[in-house]
């Protein structure tokens, strides 16, 4: 997610009580299922658009209110949340300043805003994070900072959830850290314990939405960490243990199908971004499953299709990896029907895949709304 960063600083939670919150969580905080869907899911249709609407900042594609989001869109990310400093975890969040987005609402305006989107039945969820967001959680207070300063964000403006957008050096793993089953790398384990926080704070209507780049997810495959050599990118499938810990709880993950260099496909082929089959391969290693580096004794159980959607930039403007409407829809049929596919064929087919996610409706305001009006109409097909 690409953006520049401005964020006006706001109070803080009292340290007891985000202490309290977080204690109270941790002790009760259920044991993670291998296949259950979040249960937020069951409140949302069948197929989903999830969308970022640029609320923090400005990068050319305009402001756009939250009344003005087309109704094709399910979930509407608030983008974005970001820390004082990286290892904080004490997050702002506010509207753009008047002067760089023209038009933008008072405060006030944008929570009756929020509160008539949810009225129409959309989750409205806060995004932490994004490209210059870099959030790591390296200690035990900077994770109470967060489960503090994220609740109060959530509760000041009412939202349905959080999106965890953790791009850059945000997640990584210790060189000892090698099993994705139980991580041990402080701030992987800190954003497990910190969600686990907010998932029992907030119920079963909560929803918990991830938004990681392949290197953070489909690269496991080939190499998890700096691997027995010690010679890999130490982010290399770090987010695979935060899914894992937390796939009782997630209701979304929509990995980044884009700014994205070519990754190997459980059919032993590097795909490239922007095409038909780099979406198929993508998705259903999630959908199916892997062997994490390599290693049939350290697999990755797959994902409930409902927890699943295809991340994409909703125009060309948007980022690297922009795939035209039919090379998108071609991948969805191929997915959810197994027919059809060309460049890779999933072993069997998901038809019950969530549906897509786009970076950003403010993008695709910018371009005539062509990916909620194309791609709304196809999952609703």
């Amino acid at each position: 997610m690409r953006r520049p960063s401005r964020l006006a600083r706001l109070p803080r939670l009292l340290a007891t009580a985000a202490a309290l919150l977080l204690a109270a969580s941790l002790t009760s905080a259920p044991a993670a299922a291998d296949t259950a869907p979040g249960s937020g899911s069951t409140r949302l249709p069948d197929r989903v658009l999830a969308g970022y609407l640029h609320t923090s900042f400005a990068n050319g594609s305009g402001w756009v209110d939250l009344a003005d989001v087309p109704d094709q869109w399910d979930i509407i990310h608030l983008a974005f949340a970001e820390p004082t400093s990286p290892t904080s975890g004490q997050l702002e969040f506010s509207l753009c300043p008047a002067q760089e987005c023209p038009g933008v609402p008072s405060e006030q305006e944008f929570t009756a805003q929020i509160d008539a989107a949810q009225a129409r039945g959309k989750k409205v969820v806060l995004s932490v994070g994004g490209q210059n967001g870099q959030v790591a959680l390296e200690t035990a207070a900077a994770r109470d900072a967060f489960v503090s300063s994220a609740s109060e964000i959530i509760d000041r403006y009412g939202l349905d959830g959080i999106d965890i957008d953790f791009e850059g050096h945000s997640l990584y793993l210790d060189a000892d850290d090698t099993d994705f089953r139980s991580p041990t790398t402080p701030v992987v384990t800190h954003l497990i314990e910190a969600l686990r926080a907010l998932g029992a704070r907030y119920g079963d209507d909560f929803v918990l939405t991830m938004a990681p780049e392949t290197f953070f997810v489909q690269v496991g495959h080939q190499f998890y960490g700096q691997g027995p050599w010690g010679g890999a990118d130490p982010r290399a499938g770090a987010y695979l243990p935060v899914i894992h810990a937390l796939r009782d709880q997630i209701t979304l993950l929509h990995v980044q199908h884009y700014n994205s260099g070519p990754v190997l496909g459980l059919d032993g082929r590097y795909h490239q971004m922007g095409t038909a089959d780099f979406h198929q391969a993508m998705a259903d290693m999630v959908l199916t499953g892997f062997p994490v580096a390599g290693d049939p004794e350290h697999f990755f159980p797959p994902l409930d299709p409902a927890q699943v959607a295809i991340g994409l930039p909703a125009s060309p403007y948007a980022g690297n990896g922009h795939t035209s409407v039919a090379q998108v829809q071609a991948a969805w049929d191929c997915l959810t029907t197994g027919a059809a596919c060309s460049g890779y064929t999933p072993a069997s087919a998901h038809p019950g895949l969530r549906g897509l996610m786009a970076w950003s409706i403010n993008w695709d305001r910018f371009g005539g709304d062509e990916f909620a009006t194309e791609h709304g109409r196809h999952l609703d097909g």
